[in-house]
This record gives C-alpha cells, sequence and structure tokens, in this order.
C-alpha cells in the first residue's frame, strides 16, 4: 500500500512540475504573454501592436490593435471606424479581430487571407506577428519593436487611404 501511495505522489508531482515549466509544445512556442509593437507611429498618429499568451505550446489569446500617443485604443474610435468603414468598406474593430482570430486558428502566420480595405493593416499585422512568434520560440519576453518598412508605398493601401 506505502508503495501504491509513494507511487501515485510521484506522479502527481511529475505532473506538477511539467506543467509549470516553459518547455515547449509541438509547436515550439514556450508558454507565456509575449508582444511586439511597431517601432514608430505611422503617419496618422498610429502604433500598431500585438499581445498574445501561449499556454501547453498553443496560442490560447491574441490581441491586435494600435494606439495613439496617449494610449488611445484605434477600434475605440467611433468616428474613425465610420468614416473608414464608408471609404474602405470595413473599420479597426473588423479587421483586427479577423486577424487575431485567424491567428490563434492557425497558430502561423501562413494562410491568413487579406481583408479587403485593410490590406495596409494587413502587413502590418504579418509583421508583428512573426516577430511575436520568433519571441514565443525563444522565451524572451521583452516587447518586440518591429522596424517600420523603409518605403510604406511598397505595400499596399487602403483602398481610400484613409487614416
Amino acid at each position: 500500500m506505502k508503495k501504491c501511495i509513494f507511487a501515485v505522489a510521484a506522479v502527481f508531482l511529475h505532473m506538477v512540475f511539467t506543467a509549470c515549466t516553459n518547455s515547449p509544445g509541438t509547436s515550439g512556442l514556450l508558454n507565456g504573454y509575449y508582444t511586439a509593437e511597431m517601432e514608430e507611429f505611422d503617419s496618422y498618429g498610429w502604433k500598431e501592436y500585438i499581445a498574445i499568451y501561449v499556454n501547453n505550446g498553443r496560442i490560447v489569446t491574441v490581441e491586435y490593435n494600435a494606439k495613439n500617443a496617449s494610449g488611445f485604443i484605434k477600434s475605440w474610435d467611433s468616428d474613425y471606424m465610420r468614416l473608414m468603414n464608408i471609404t474602405d468598406g470595413t473599420y479597426p474593430n473588423e479587421y483586427t479581430r479577423n486577424y487575431a482570430t485567424a491567428l490563434l486558428q492557425l497558430q502561423k502566420t501562413g494562410g491568413i487571407d487579406v481583408l479587403s480595405g485593410a490590406t495596409n493593416s494587413y502587413h502590418t499585422f504579418i509583421l508583428l506577428a512573426n516577430a511575436v512568434l520568433e519571441q514565443a520560440r525563444s522565451g524572451t519576453r521583452q516587447i518586440a519593436f518591429v522596424p517600420v518598412p523603409p518605403d510604406p508605398h511598397d505595400r499596399t493601401g487602403e483602398s481610400s487611404g484613409t487614416p
């Protein structure tokens, strides 16, 4: 009986200690919170960022958005969303959730589709997502700052150029 109790206790302790380790899952992602953001604000005053939480080697939460210098979140800006929706057929609440959900479902950037009207944000999202995934693979907890591409015209802009 003592051997059985010892064996059960050993198995239990093994499960507890391995659950708390930061070993990569099959995806190679280490458990924890990771963040990447653009190094600079764009010409409209927004700085895009992405934050993920990895548990058991899988991304379980994704936040993708942009903030201005005062910390105001882009998808909270009702006027901005209304104007962008009129001109581009999408708005920050829609495309940020679309891209974040795609990353959560696919667990990688390959296969994420461009949402019409948010092409520029798609390219920035892919840059940020790749950077944050690299952070999660290496276990680096510092924010990854992603340089703005040298020529923003190399990326396809949103259809109307709305801020």
